[in-house]
């Protein structure tokens, strides 16, 4: 775990160590850390692939930009920066005019400085003005939906999104609070969630009541699901044959969606058993370089607690 100079808070990348190993970094090739961050994997990657490797990183966030683009300065010859939602990968390689890459690399989980900047709102730990945009180009944030959505939409977030039970009790709590003024902050929503799930309803686990609701506020915000689905399909047309793709992921939504979709990548023949001669033709696109998503070492959870709940899945392109 390191800090910059320059920077306000401390930033460590999770399971940098295994991310590098599975993306097979060499020398000369051309990768995307389509999840730029704190731009930790971008320099280990750039370190990796020195001296004339390539490195495409990509990150909505015109403030993660701003920040690697001083930290890495000395790598410029060798990365691209582009702002955009890594949905639109095969656009962005594209407008590079480039065919195919060696690897990309996902690391999905928010970035130390996002969560403890206060005019991002993505934490109930301080209070700030709810937002939650990773792009703040996009219109509508976490204040327009806790304040304009009606409470079944707002009950239906919270229970695909959050996995939250009791999301009609939630919704319900939040119409009644805005209707006598609106709720502005992080600290007012997590206040009212509080109020419907006390925290000894969460036993062992500690977790804020709080914490599901926030999730699915952000991932509904940013699209978060269905961004990473779009750009898993492109990314896997995008490497070359031998390439790999890394995905770090947090939560069991995002972990569930990176498994089905490497597994789907990964089948071949899905012709009945009792059919003697394959009619579909289809012929498996990748290889799963392990079964069971890897997690981090319980070394690396304890000097970075954010490790707890990553889960990294590898393949690589045939």
């Amino acid at each position: 775990m390191t800090k910059e100079p320059g920077d306000s808070t401390v930033h460590s990348s999770v399971m940098s160590k295994e991310a590098l190993e599975y993306l097979n970094c060499s020398a000369g090739g051309r990768y995307v850390d389509a999840t730029l961050g704190g731009g930790g994997h971008t320099q280990r990657i750039l370190e990796a692939t020195k001296p004339d490797g390539q490195v495409i990183a990509i990150d909505a966030d015109d403030a993660a930009i701003d920040r690697v683009k001083k930290k890495l300065s000395s790598y410029e010859d060798r990365i691209t920066l582009v702002r955009d939602n890594f949905r639109n990968i095969k656009e962005v390689l594209a407008e590079l005019n480039i065919d195919k890459v060696d690897g990309i690399l996902f690391d999905v989980g928010l970035s130390s400085d996002q969560l403890d900047s206060t005019e991002r709102g993505f934490s109930f730990s301080r209070s700030a003005r709810l937002d939650m945009r990773m792009d703040r180009r996009l219109e509508v944030s976490a204040f327009e939906i806790v304040n304009q959505y009606g409470e079944e939409e707002l009950a239906s977030i919270f229970y695909r999104y959050g996995e939250e039970r009791r999301a009609r009790a939630v919704a319900r709590a939040i119409v009644a609070a805005r209707e006598i003024s609106p709720i502005e902050t992080t600290e007012a929503l997590a206040g009212i969630v509080e109020g419907v799930l006390p925290k000894r309803r969460h036993g062992e686990k500690k977790s804020h009541p709080a914490t599901k609701v926030f999730q699915a506020l952000r991932i509904a915000v940013n699209d978060e699901l269905n961004s990473l689905e779009e750009a898993i399909r492109d990314g896997i047309e995008l490497i070359a044959s031998g390439g790999r793709m890394v995905v770090i992921s947090f939560h069991s939504l995002e972990d569930k969606l990176v498994k089905g979709v490497f597994r789907e990548f990964a089948t071949g023949c899905i012709c009945p058993r009792d059919v003697a001669l394959c009619a579909c033709g289809r012929l498996p696109r990748v290889k799963l370089l392990f079964k069971r998503a890897l997690s981090a070492g319980a070394e690396e959870v304890l000097a970075n607690p954010r490790a707890r709940s990553a889960k990294l899945r590898a393949i690589e392109v045939i």
